[in-house]
């Protein structure tokens, strides 16, 4: 797989990307929180036969420029499409993991002519515990915690500790997993704080989304952070939507179970392009 790199101008914010090319429909992946773009590569490989992959950094992460403010819901999803605008893609599918599947939902219902569809891997349910994090400012978040931990954490450090918190992963998932944490900017523990959270309705929000979409969903005692509870909403204001549940995976789904992942990812694609 050939991969171009470039980087644009969204909203004044230098993005990073990474691109397979060609004439091919585009395909835009948003990486979770402490991950960046390469973390895509091995789905990018097997999606880059049929689509044109653009992986971002988002802002914070990898070679993406880390502003002091901004790190909301609404100011990525429209960094993101100033990207797509820049790039001049047409009508792309946007996928995105956690943080990234949470924006890809923001954007779609924010921008409803974007996106070709969307594919959504356990995004966090804000629909649901908006009022738990905007009530609990103060307490110490582990998520926070742990993004300010691996800057103390050298690459050997942070091998053994992927290794030894997720042995069924792939080892082509590791070093971009790695270098992923020694690359992003401490300032997107901002990100934990969602200060937007308080002005987003996201059931009017997601009711906007027109376009035909995928969730993947996974297994709570695996670490999954979606389960009936947190889709029965989305499937009432997205009616389109189709859920995929993949058992023996947790909140890295593609991680933990790629083929099954791969397979309900090119399924739903197929109907799509």
């Amino acid at each position: 797989m050939d991969i171009i790199t470039g980087d644009v101008n969204a909203n004044g914010v230098k993005l990073h990307y990474y691109r397979t090319g060609g004439s091919k429909p585009p395909i835009v992946l948003l990486h979770g929180v402490t991950d960046d773009g390469l973390c895509w590569t091995r789905t990018a490989d097997v999606l880059s036969e049929t689509f044109d992959v653009i992986m971002v950094d988002m802002r914070g992460h990898g070679k993406s420029n880390a502003p002091e403010e901004g790190y909301t819901l609404t100011v990525m999803a429209g960094e993101i499409v100033a990207l797509i605008n820049e790039l001049g893609l047409v009508k792309p599918i946007i996928m995105g993991h956690s943080m990234g599947a949470i924006t890809t939902l923001t954007l779609a219902g924010l921008y409803p002519d974007v996106a070709k569809a969307i594919v959504l891997e356990d995004p966090p349910p804000f629909w649901i515990i908006k009022d738990e994090v905007l009530n609990e400012p103060q307490k110490p978040n582990p998520l926070a915690l742990w993004i300010a931990s691996n800057k103390r954490k050298t690459k050997e450090d942070l091998f053994a500790e992927v290794r030894a918190l997720n042995p069924g992963w792939a080892e082509a998932e590791l070093e971009p997993w790695v270098n992923s944490k020694l690359r992003y900017s401490p300032k997107i523990v901002k990100l934990v704080e969602m200060v937007d959270l308080s002005s987003i309705g996201f059931e009017e929000l997601f009711k906007k989304i027109s376009c035909p979409a995928l969730l993947l969903a996974a297994d709570l005692n695996k670490g999954a952070i979606l389960g009936d509870k947190e889709i029965s909403p989305l499937k009432q204001w997205i009616p389109q939507l189709e859920v995929v549940q993949i058992n023996g995976a947790g909140h890295n789904i593609r991680r933990d179970q790629f083929e099954p992942y791969m397979k309900a990812v090119q399924t739903f694609l197929a109907k799509i392009v």
